[in-house]
């Protein structure tokens, strides 16, 4: 029987995984950790209540669907715009040089104020 004293290959991958035959602390090193992946589980919304919901549980809740959100925009969208026409309704009343200047809505509302005085004044005299 003859003992082999070459090491063993080098290119050949290990059996089995882990530390090495020597059981070394560099070999434990180099072992896969297990990592715990979080888990998505699914939440239920709330556990059946036996009490009616509050008026502002029941108000949150419409709110939250995509019914009353579109219906939402709609409104606040025509709010907007009916805004923006009163506006420049507004604009076309108030004398500027040049007439068709752009002003912010600010600049409206104080040119307004100031129209307003003047007129006042002139009705006083």
């Amino acid at each position: 029987m003859m003992l082999n004293s070459e090491p063993a290959a080098l290119d050949a991958p290990p059996a089995r995984p882990g530390p090495g035959p020597a059981g070394g602390a560099a070999d434990a090193a180099l072992a896969p950790v297990p990592v715990a992946v979080p888990v998505a589980v699914p939440v239920a919304e709330e556990p059946a209540r036996k009490e009616p919901l509050s008026r502002e549980e029941r108000r949150r809740r419409r709110r939250a669907t995509a019914k009353y959100r579109t219906a939402h925009a709609t409104r606040e969208r025509i709010r907007v715009e009916a805004f923006n026409v009163a506006f420049a309704e507004l604009r076309r009343l108030l004398p500027t040089l040049p007439p068709d200047k752009k002003l912010s809505k600010i600049e409206i509302l104080r040119l307004a104020i100031c129209y307003i005085s003047y007129l006042n004044h002139v009705l006083d005299v």
